[in-house]
């Protein structure tokens, strides 16, 4: 329980905040294997997860390295789909 205002605050800004991030961290997972399940090349739905994961990482949400990774794993796929 907090003893200040302020300190109220922040904990109902602190619940808020961790909700919206982790809804955004679902639909970033859900998209990436939607994506990595379709079995055609699908272009559109790369960059649709690759600019989602940009701004979670502009956002904060995640890491900007651990942004990088998730994309360049996602390329590498897209990559190994198109040469078979």
């Amino acid at each position: 329980m907090a003893n200040t205002k302020s300190a109220a605050k922040r904990a109902r800004q602190t619940l808020k905040r961790s909700l919206r991030n982790r809804s955004v961290l679902t639909r970033l997972r859900r998209m990436q294997k939607q994506t990595r399940s379709s079995q055609v090349s699908n272009l559109e739905g790369i960059r649709g997860v690759i600019s989602a994961i940009d701004k979670a990482a502009k956002r904060g949400i995640i890491h900007r390295n651990v942004a990088n990774r998730r994309k360049a794993r996602l390329n590498k796929a897209l990559a190994a789909a198109s040469v078979k």
